[in-house]
């Protein structure tokens, strides 16, 4: 078990990890990679959290957003650095179609986990996923798995490559 100067993290045996955190595990391992999750002492809900919570960047903290098409309706998950808002505009260009911020038991649904915790891996089906290229600014970034209390560090490439994320400017 190891705490940063802040108090921010506790290694975590994956025996031990809540239920999401081991969808998140499970689905990693099963794309090929070997992510190791940690728990966090504070919360990391929001970026600015999170970055504290690890010591990193904000925009080394990756924030898996989900949006809605209007005209579909299917869920779209936005992998977007911590730093940099989602250019609404940008993202409808991209998929063809406006998007919208659906609600929280949309996002539930379509992730099987709740905002503030959304992972980019280990949801309870296959989502269409962009990735904002400014994440590959960094050698080393970070993502939820599964709770607000749990994060796991990865590099950029093998995020893409193990999502199959469209990679664009988004922000």
């Amino acid at each position: 078990m190891t705490t940063g100067s802040n108090g921010g993290v506790i290694m975590t045996e994956s025996a031990s990890l809540p239920k999401p955190a081991q969808n998140v595990l499970t689905d990693a391992t099963e794309r090929g990679l070997d992510i190791k999750i940690i728990r966090t002492e504070k919360t990391a809900r929001s970026a600015v959290e999170a970055a504290e919570a690890v010591e990193a960047e904000v925009g080394q903290i990756v924030k898996s957003l989900i949006f809605q098409g209007k005209k579909r309706e299917q869920p779209i998950m936005l992998l977007v650095a911590g730093d940099k808002r989602v250019d609404e505009k940008a993202v409808a260009s991209l998929i063809g179609e406006k998007i919208r911020r659906p609600d929280a038991d949309f996002v539930r649904q379509a992730t099987g986990f709740a905002i503030g915790g959304v992972s980019p891996f280990g949801s309870s089906a296959p989502i269409q996923c962009l990735m904002d290229e400014s994440l590959f600014r960094f050698d080393t970034v970070w993502a939820a798995a599964g709770t607000p209390h749990h994060v796991f560090a990865i590099d950029p490439t093998s995020l893409r490559d193990a999502t199959g994320a469209t990679v664009a400017q988004l922000g």
